[in-house]
């Protein structure tokens, strides 16, 4: 008997739609979600797919994210605009904040937008990637919960805040560097916990400080950062950038992204664009091409995110596999259960 379950693109959205419409979501928020959590499986990052259905539907559930909320935005200078979140999802958030960074962007050369009152957003290097594939270079800053501990410390206070950048590449493919400040995503071991599965050593440590390939004990006790304490700095960074610059909890205030229980976790994100061409004078193009030509030369070098675009075109012609009880908790949630 297989452990997996596989699915089209289409059944995986439809899917996560009716789980999250029948758990206290507007449906149009609901497919907003659905749209990032698919993209996410498709693009072999299940930490941010459908492992994430059911930490969703406790929290809307119990109120903790506002399935119904609408985002409101606020234009602040030509170049600064402020999303409210209100406290629900972070992806229709986001979605309004696209559309003002690309047009002020293109008129200004640069334009930010600070999202408060917001969630956890996802496979943060997709949102960058929109903006490349109309001209902009993008970042990303955004904070989680606390996961990793201060440099020479144990108790987690800041949380794996993942930074983004994408920037056009003269194709459909932007290039996109997109990584968490731990060593892995925690929504990894999320989703290892879902499935039953234990995790590499070197990932977690438990709450005494020692390292674990237990995924229960991991998430009870802190990640480790990239680099030590350069990883720990940067993750200090990404609660400036983010909850310092939008007003929302540090990572050591906010509350849990996988329960229900608790009050809202108000996390805040940061979207800077750059329009390239007016930057560069139009020097942009030729630079990265040679950039990325010198790259190919090189024997065993490759761009970022290589095995994300393999992923997304196998996704595209096959499908997804979906872990069984990950699969069987959405269907059990899409019946209102």
């Amino acid at each position: 008997m297989t452990d997996k379950v596989q699915l089209s693109l289409a059944e995986a959205r439809q899917l996560t739609i009716a789980a999250l419409s029948a758990n206290k979501t507007d449906p149009a928020n609901a497919e907003i979600v659905a749209d990032a959590l698919v993209n996410a499986e498709a693009d072999g990052q299940a930490g941010h797919g459908l492992s994430r259905i059911p930490s969703y539907s406790a929290q809307t559930r119990t109120g903790k994210v506002d399935g119904f909320a609408k985002p409101v935005a606020e234009i602040v200078t030509p170049v600064v605009q402020r999303i409210d979140a209100n406290y629900g999802f972070a992806y229709p958030a986001i979605e309004l904040a696209l559309p003002f960074l690309k047009e002020a962007s293109s008129k200004n050369g640069i334009a930010l937008s600070a999202i408060r009152h917001s969630h956890h957003f996802g496979q943060a290097g997709v949102h960058c990637e929109r903006l490349a594939k109309e001209g902009m270079i993008a970042f990303v800053f955004g904070n989680a919960p606390k996961a990793i501990a201060a440099f020479g410390g144990k108790n987690p206070m800041f949380g794996t805040n993942p930074i983004a950048f994408a920037a056009p590449n003269g194709n459909d493919d932007p290039l996109v560097i997109d990584l968490a400040l731990s060593r892995v995503a925690r929504g990894k071991v999320m989703a290892a916990q879902k499935a039953g599965k234990s995790i590499p050593e070197g990932w977690s440590l438990d709450k005494n400080g020692k390292p674990t390939t237990d995924a229960d004990a991991a998430l009870a006790g802190t990640m480790i950062p990239i680099g030590e304490a350069k990883g720990a700095a940067l993750a200090m960074m990404i609660e400036v950038m983010a909850a310092g610059l939008c007003g929302t909890a540090f990572g050591f205030e906010a509350s849990s992204l996988f329960t229900g229980e608790g009050d809202a976790p108000n996390l805040g994100q940061v979207i800077l664009a750059i329009n390239v061409d007016l930057v560069s004078g139009g020097a942009f193009a030729q630079r990265m091409a040679t950039l990325v030509a010198a790259m190919d030369m090189e024997e065993g070098a490759r761009l970022p995110g290589t095995s994300r675009l393999a992923a997304r075109e196998k996704a595209r012609l096959h499908g997804i596999e979906v872990p069984k009880p990950i699969y069987e908790e959405a269907v059990r949630l899409s019946k209102g259960g």
